[in-house]
C-alpha cells in the first residue's frame, strides 16, 4: 500500500537531517507566503524563504499553444536503437546483449505511453480549470520543491515525476491556492515511494512545511492523488528519455561526459519551472535539451545529426520551438531560482554558468 501512514516513524537518516538543520534558515516574507496562500505570520523551517521574485518573469508566458507533436514511432534495428535500461553499453555481457534486443520495444513503448491522453496534462489548465492559481504560483511551488528534493537528496527522476503529477492533477481538479503546497508535497511523497530506495515519510513533509499541514492532511491528499492516477504511478519524464539520448549524443565528440549530462539535466529541470513547457511531450524536451547542450559545449559542431534523428525520432525542425524556449531560459539563468543555484555547484560541474550563443543560426533547424 502507498499510504503515508504505512511509513510512520522516523528512521536514522531522517533524524540526522533534522538534527543537522533543526533551526530556521530564515523567515518567509509576507508577500511570498501570500502567493501560496499561507498565513502571513507563519515561519518556515529548513529551506528558508520561498520567494516570488521570479514570478514577474512568468507574466508573459506563452499560452494556448498547441501540443508539440511526438516523434515518429518507427521500428528501428537493435543495432541502432538506444538501450533504454542503461547508459553503459560498453563491454557488452550476454545479459546486456539480451537487454539490447528488447531496447527497440522498450523505446517505442515509452513513446506510446507519453502521448496517452490520461498521462498528459492540459497545456492550458490555468485558463480552463484553475481560477485561484496562476503560472507564477506554480513557479514558486516547483522552485521550492527543487530545494526540498535537494534537502532530502532525492533523485532528479523523483522531481520530474512530482511535477508531472502536479500538472496532471491540476488539469482536472480546481484547487484553492492554500492547498497548492499540500498538493506539491503529497505528489513528492508518492513520487518518492516509486523512485527512491529510502523515501521520506509523510512526517518529513509535514516537518518541511513547518507543520502548516498535518500528517492526516498529507495522507488524505496522497489518497486523492492515487485515486486520480488509478494507482498507475509510472510515467515517462524528460529524465527518462535523457538517459536514452545522452549516450548517442556524445558519439564522435570530445565532450566531458559528466559536464554534458549535467547540462542536459539542468536544461530539463529549467523546463519544469515554465508553464509553457507543458505543451511539449517529455521526449521532445529531452531531445531539445540534448540539442542545446551540444550547442553550448561545442558551438562549432552542428547540434543535431542524422544519428540523433534516428535515435530520437525527431527532425531538427520539430525541435525548434522547444529549443528556443529552453535557450531563452538558459540565457536568463532563471535568476534566483533553485535550479540555477543547484547547478552552479561544483558537484554539477558549474554547468549553470555555461552560456550558449546569444542566437541560434536558423540553418541548424533545417532538416537534412
Amino acid at each position: 500500500m502507498m499510504s503515508g501512514g504505512d511509513n510512520g516513524g522516523d528512521n536514522g537518516v531522517v533524524a540526522g537531517r533534522r538534527s543537522k538543520r533543526s533551526t530556521a534558515l530564515g523567515s518567509t516574507g509576507n508577500e511570498s507566503l501570500q502567493v501560496l496562500g499561507l498565513p502571513a505570520t507563519k515561519k518556515r523551517v529548513v529551506l528558508g524563504d520561498i520567494t516570488n521574485k521570479c514570478s514577474a518573469q512568468n507574466s508573459d508566458l506563452l499560452k494556448n499553444q498547441e501540443l508539440g507533436s511526438g516523434p515518429a514511432l518507427k521500428k528501428v534495428s537493435s543495432q541502432e536503437a538506444p538501450d533504454a535500461g542503461s547508459n553503459d553499453d560498453e563491454n557488452c555481457t550476454p545479459d546486456n546483449s539480451l537487454k539490447s534486443s528488447y531496447a527497440p520495444l522498450i523505446y517505442l513503448h515509452l513513446h506510446s505511453m507519453e502521448v496517452e491522453e490520461k498521462r498528459r496534462p492540459l497545456a492550458n489548465y490555468m485558463e480552463k480549470v484553475q481560477n485561484d492559481i496562476s503560472p507564477s504560483m506554480r513557479f514558486v511551488l516547483v522552485d521550492w520543491l527543487v530545494e526540498v528534493a535537494d534537502e532530502y537528496r532525492l533523485m532528479s527522476d523523483t522531481l520530474h515525476l512530482t511535477v508531472s503529477y502536479i500538472d496532471r492533477f491540476l488539469s482536472f481538479h480546481t484547487l484553492n491556492r492554500t492547498k497548492l503546497q499540500l498538493l506539491g508535497v503529497s505528489c513528492m511523497l508518492v513520487a518518492s515511494k516509486y523512485e527512491e530506495i529510502q523515501p521520506p515519510h509523510a512526517e518529513d513533509f509535514v516537518y518541511i512545511t513547518d507543520n502548516t499541514f498535518t500528517k492526516d492532511e498529507v495522507v488524505l491528499m496522497e489518497r486523492d492523488l492515487l485515486k486520480f492516477l488509478g494507482f498507475e504511478t509510472v510515467n515517462p519524464t524528460a529524465k527518462t528519455f535523457l538517459r536514452i539520448f545522452t549516450k548517442p549524443a556524445q558519439d564522435n565528440t570530445k565532450f566531458s561526459t559528466l559536464e554534458f549530462e549535467f547540462l542536459c539535466c539542468f536544461l530539463a529541470e529549467l523546463s519544469l519551472l515554465d508553464y509553457r513547457c507543458l505543451q511539449y511531450v517529455p521526449s521532445l524536451i529531452a531531445a531539445s535539451a540534448v540539442f542545446l547542450a551540444r550547442l553550448t559545449i561545442q558551438p562549432t559542431l552542428h547540434p543535431w545529426s542524422f544519428a540523433l534523428q534516428q535515435y530520437t525520432g525527431y527532425r531538427a525542425s520539430k525541435l525548434k520551438d522547444c529549443v528556443l524556449a529552453l535557450h531563452e531560459m538558459q540565457l536568463s539563468k532563471r535568476v534566483g531560482s533553485a535550479v540555477g543555484e543547484k547547478y552552479h555547484d561544483h558537484k554539477y560541474k558549474h554547468v549553470a554558468t555555461l552560456s550558449p550563443p546569444l542566437e541560434i543560426p536558423a540553418f541548424y533547424f533545417r532538416d537534412a
